[in-house]
């Protein structure tokens, strides 16, 4: 065997919170093997039945929510509040997608000589792999349409953040899911990811992390013509015209940037603002980020925790150094965790790593422009497209920008980016394929056509 041991340390005070046995190659090879034996089976359990257990699952954590957001915090160094939603849509998302095994329907099509129908046929294994940053959240989104549809799941959680999902693995057996259809491999990405990818019995891969780790997954399934699913990086734009409510504009930024600490790849890190109400803007921007409460991650009034590694801070760090032009700048504790306050460049150049890096933490670059082609322009030039925010009470204005703007998923006068009722996911770099929302279940199935011959 080839189990390495990981101690798991909070970001909030840097201490041990437990030790997490790590699975190898041939650990991983075991946990495929009977994954692909409690395939068949769940496969072959009656559509009404798989959503009643789906739907026990949705229920048994709502039952833990509490628990789940309290180890969530500890872990990730999430706000409650924030913690608190994230156990919840994992709820959500298991009830939503309970209804899809006795919805998951094939079609009749005309054709001479007989009858022709089609089969939503459930893949096999499918490899769910989560970032840290949201762990519990971007695992639902994979692996309940992915158990939906009939296959089985192999969830491996970041290094880091391993105790939700682990927890989650529990809740499924106490609900009553048969043994092994959904299985936690906690390890690394290079032993235990990377095996999983190229796995021969793994048909599917999802993917949420970095855009450099996506496109070597990409090649890795290539070689099996592996179906793959990828939420990778994002630059995302906030886009605040001069006709908008700057006062709403300004409270918000803050939040569309530094929730989760700006370990976030829907952060509106790149502000745009009209040139002619820049000024103002910046005034009401100021005290929103001044204001902005950092600090311990249980209290109920804390908007933003630490950042989830003491590495990941050096490299947030890294881009506010002495070359930096710091607008202004909120607070955030001293002593340990891995703490680092609300930052706001200004000016920045349109070359500046600032402006066009994925910094995953709390840094917001801000910029003006002239005119709504500019706008377009600049938001534009990435070779991200996965979230965005305009601000603008001109309706049509709204609709000729979003229309031209090369991204997934945008709000216009709101930072929504995610509900699981519709499609999310990125243009360009940012990814390839949809999760959520009413087509998800289809992505984990393969269309099988048959034609009966009535002559």
């Amino acid at each position: 065997m080839t189990t390495s041991s990981y101690d798991v340390i909070s970001p909030v005070d840097e201490k041990v919170l437990t030790t997490v046995e790590f699975c190898g190659r041939e650990e991983v090879d075991e946990h495929v093997a009977r994954a692909q034996r409690a395939f068949g089976p769940w496969r072959d359990v009656a559509p009404g039945e798989r959503a009643r257990l789906l739907r026990r699952f949705a229920e048994a954590v709502d039952a833990d929510i509490e628990n789940l957001a309290r180890l969530e915090v500890r872990n990730s160094g999430h706000t409650i509040g924030n913690a608190r939603w994230e156990a919840g849509n994992v709820r959500d998302v298991l009830a939503y997608y309970s209804a899809a095994p006795e919805r998951l329907t094939g079609r009749q099509i005309p054709v001479p000589g007989g009858v022709d129908i089609t089969f939503q046929e459930p893949l096999g294994v499918v490899a769910v792999i989560v970032p840290w940053n949201f762990p519990m959240p971007v695992a639902a989104w994979g692996f309940a349409p992915a158990l939906a549809a009939g296959n089985t799941v192999v969830l491996k959680p970041a290094e880091y953040t391993p105790l939700t999902a682990l927890r989650l693995q529990e809740l499924a057996l106490e609900a009553g899911l048969p043994e092994d259809v959904l299985q936690v491999v906690p390890g690394t990405g290079g032993e235990a990811g990377e095996h999983l990818v190229t796995h021969p019995l793994v048909r599917k891969v999802v993917f949420t992390g970095s855009t450099a780790v996506g496109k070597r997954i990409m090649r890795h399934c290539a070689d099996q013509v592996k179906s793959l699913t990828l939420e990778l990086g994002g630059k995302n734009a906030n886009i605040v015209f001069a006709d908008a409510d700057l006062e709403r504009a300004a409270a918000t930024a803050p939040g569309a940037a530094f929730d989760n600490a700006g370990q976030d790849c829907c952060s509106r890190s790149r502000v745009l603002v009209q040139r002619s109400v820049l000024d103002r803007f910046m005034e009401l921007l100021e005290p929103a980020v001044k204001g902005y409460a950092v600090g311990d991650p249980a209290d109920e009034s804390t908007a933003m925790g630490p950042l989830i590694s003491a590495d990941h801070r050096s490299k947030v760090a890294s881009y506010v150094d002495d070359t930096a032009s710091v607008a202004f700048r909120g607070t955030a504790p001293d002593g340990p965790g891995y703490w680092f306050p609300p930052t706001v460049l200004a000016p920045v150049t349109q070359d500046a790593r600032q402006w066009r890096e994925e910094i995953f933490g709390p840094v917001i670059a801000v910029m003006p422009f002239e005119d709504e082609a500019e706008a377009v322009a600049l938001a534009n030039d990435t070779e991200y497209g996965l979230s965005g925010s305009l601000w603008t009470r001109d309706i049509g204005r709204a609709l000729r920008v979003s229309r031209a703007w090369e991204s997934g998923n945008l709000s216009v006068n709101s930072h929504s980016s995610v509900r699981y009722w519709t499609p999310f996911g990125g243009f360009k770099q940012s990814g390839l394929g949809r999760e959520l929302g009413p087509d998800a279940v289809s992505a984990f199935t393969e269309t099988k056509n048959v034609f009966i011959s009535t002559e």
